[in-house]
């Protein structure tokens, strides 16, 4: 099994897993849920994860930090469950798993299952989104969009979208149902990770908001800022952030 093959099968059986738990614990309270989780979702991956490649090393976040892998070529870097606040509400579809694999300084491979959804997004192909509607659309949080996100939804003359998990909001840039995601207020590298890999398998730019490059597998894992968009907006989303 390829390592394309290897994230999605993971990230898709990781969320299977997931939808298992909600059902399980559909009468259980919201913490109860996402602690359950967060913690078998990862166990899974952690297995799994040593059972097909022993020898790469982890950054999960819901694992201790190995310093290892700042010494390892190959280093998958997983988040479990992208917006546990998301799972935890069983109406709700937005939220993610989330599975990368970097190698020699550079993201090789990525999946993002929704599982609420049935859907996984994985590389080495992703279809680049449909043609963009007349009026950019800025995914955010629904309940704390960043003062970036406005600052270049105003700039771009764009409408906020709101929804949950990282993941389901680069997810909808790649699949045409938002045109912007930029966030600023602090994340990880799994948060992104992921993601990222996806949305340059479908063509679409993403960067820090200073347009540098993202890098993984640092030894701090705090990635802050991202930007992943349609590389037509790429230039004034990034005049907006600065």
């Amino acid at each position: 099994m390829s390592d394309h093959e290897l994230a999605a099968t993971l990230a898709t059986q990781a969320g299977q897993l997931l939808l298992g738990v909600r059902a399980e614990l559909a009468d259980a309270s919201g913490a109860e849920r996402k602690a359950a989780g967060d913690k078998r979702s990862h166990d899974y991956l952690m297995e799994a994860l040593a059972k097909a490649r022993p020898d790469d090393a982890v950054l999960s976040e819901e694992g201790a930090d190995d310093p290892v892998r700042l010494r390892s070529n190959r280093v998958w870097i997983v988040d479990p469950l992208d917006g546990t606040r998301e799972f935890s509400e069983l109406d709700r579809e937005d939220w993610a798993v989330h599975v990368a694999l970097w190698q020699d300084g550079e993201l090789i491979a990525g999946a993002v299952a929704l599982p609420a959804q049935a859907i996984t997004l994985a590389t080495p192909t992703v279809p680049a989104p449909p043609p963009a509607p007349a009026v950019p659309r800025i995914v955010v949080s629904r309940t704390r969009p960043p003062a970036v996100a406005l600052q270049v939804r105003d700039a771009l003359n764009g409408v906020l979208v709101e929804m949950g998990s990282a993941g389901a909001k680069v997810a909808a840039v790649v699949q045409g149902l938002a045109d912007v995601y930029v966030h600023a207020g602090g994340q990880y590298e799994w948060d992104s990770a992921a993601p990222v890999a996806v949305a340059r398998a479908a063509g679409l730019h993403t960067s820090r908001i200073d347009g540098s490059a993202l890098q993984y597998n640092r030894p701090d894992p705090l990635l802050p800022d991202v930007v992943v968009c349609r590389p037509e907006y790429a230039e004034a989303v990034l005049a907006a952030t600065q």
